[in-house]
């Protein structure tokens, strides 16, 4: 005979203090589990959408980041005659060469110094980023000390709003404009003209290139044209890959990090289970020993015992996500360690750390509960219906 699923249910409520402090210890594990997940998943996403699969990102061979990757004047030249580069409605070649460079500026809420990164760029740059819109302001005139900032940027940094000025490179620039690039990393940069900030900079070599390709499927044949080319010293990827891989490091640095506190946590929280397991247990002895008495198995009175533990574990998993959901709502900044520059970005929820989080807490539960389990399971029915 098989115990029905209720009997598993209305027991594990017949104990209502026991089990909302049992299920609360296990939402909270769940929530640092979840919290840290979707913490990486949010670096991850936010430096994946910063990228397009149809541009091509171009940098020096050797180089990891853009700040450390210097492409010369010649060499962009070169890549701008290839045939494969998309045109625009107007017939312009889409076509970037790029300067990304770092200076520091003070938040707005300790003064204290972060770095923050620049990108030269030119009107087809601009182009190629179509994901960004102006929110106020207007768009930096080229061959002037105008600049444009991201809205993260601009709110989280003294100077960078919309009409201040900042100060680098041994001149003044204004903030004429404030964009929002959605979620991608574009939205924690400062834009200005290329010329202009390698000028104030000292800079005579481009930081990267980036193009449109006019057909996807061209991308093996350009990045092994390029890259087999005797007078380049280049490393060609899809935009997409670049910023993937700039996420990497820190991504699983937060994983490995969310995955050892939550081991630590959830130790506390299993041994919660434990003992609100055993203490059903002893409260339920003679109903054990009657249940047996009845003809119910072994195996039925194990499975009660570890199904009540699961269904603990299922009421703090879909409490701590419920608790975790909510973190969707905050934007954090952190240094990139790839550019050493700051980056803003969302928390971010998904079905796989939904799945991930739930499974996490269903097996907490089943630890919790398959030694008060097997203790039930071993009663010897004359000795549980003697303490009747």
């Amino acid at each position: 005979m098989k115990i029905p699923y209720a009997y598993s249910w209305k027991s594990l409520w017949s104990r209502k203090l026991t089990t909302v402090l049992t299920a609360s210890g296990l939402a909270l594990v769940v929530y640092v589990f979840a919290t840290v997940l979707m913490l990486s998943e949010g670096l991850h996403k936010t430096l994946v959408d910063t990228g397009s699969r149809d541009d091509v990102m171009i940098i020096r061979r050797g180089s990891e980041t853009e700040v450390q990757s210097a492409i010369d004047r010649p060499q962009a030249s070169i890549i701008a005659t290839l045939p494969e580069i998309a045109v625009d409605a107007s017939g312009q070649r889409m076509f970037s060469p790029e300067a990304l460079l770092l200076m520091s500026l003070p938040k707005r809420q300790s003064a204290k110094l972060a770095n923050v990164t620049l990108r030269g760029l030119s009107a087809m740059g601009l182009a190629l980023r179509p994901q960004m819109k102006l929110v106020s302001g207007r768009m930096f005139r080229p061959g002037s000390s105008e600049i444009i900032a991201g809205h993260k940027i601009a709110q989280g940094f003294k100077g960078a709003g919309l009409g201040e000025t900042l100060h680098f490179g041994l001149r003044d620039w204004t903030v004429v404009g404030v964009f929002d690039a959605g979620n991608t990393g574009f939205s924690s940069e400062i834009w200005g003209d290329a010329d202009q900030l390698m000028q104030s900079f000292r800079r005579r070599s481009y930081s990267s290139v980036v193009f449109k390709l006019a057909d996807v499927a061209a991308f093996e044949a350009v990045k092994t044209r390029l890259e087999q080319d005797p007078r380049l010293t280049l490393e060609v990827k899809r935009e997409v890959a670049f910023y993937a891989a700039q996420s990497e490091q820190m991504a699983n640095f937060l994983r490995i990090l969310g995955i050892i506190l939550s081991a630590v946590f959830s130790i506390g929280a299993i041994i919660g289970a434990v003992i609100t397991m055993y203490g059903s247990f002893a409260s339920r002895t003679r109903e054990i020993g009657a249940l047996r008495a009845l003809g119910f198995r072994r195996r039925s009175i194990l499975g009660a015992f570890i199904l009540e533990s699961l269904f603990l574990g299922l009421i703090g998993g879909v409490a701590g996500v419920i608790m975790a959901s909510f973190m969707q709502f905050l934007t954090v900044s952190t240094m990139n360690w790839q550019t050493f520059s700051e980056l803003a970005f969302s928390f971010t929820l998904t079905p796989k750390i939904m799945f991930q989080s739930l499974l996490f807490a269903l097996a907490m539960g089943f630890l919790g509960g398959v030694l008060p389990a097997a203790r039930a399971a071993r009663l010897d029915i004359v000795e549980a219906l003697r303490s009747i």
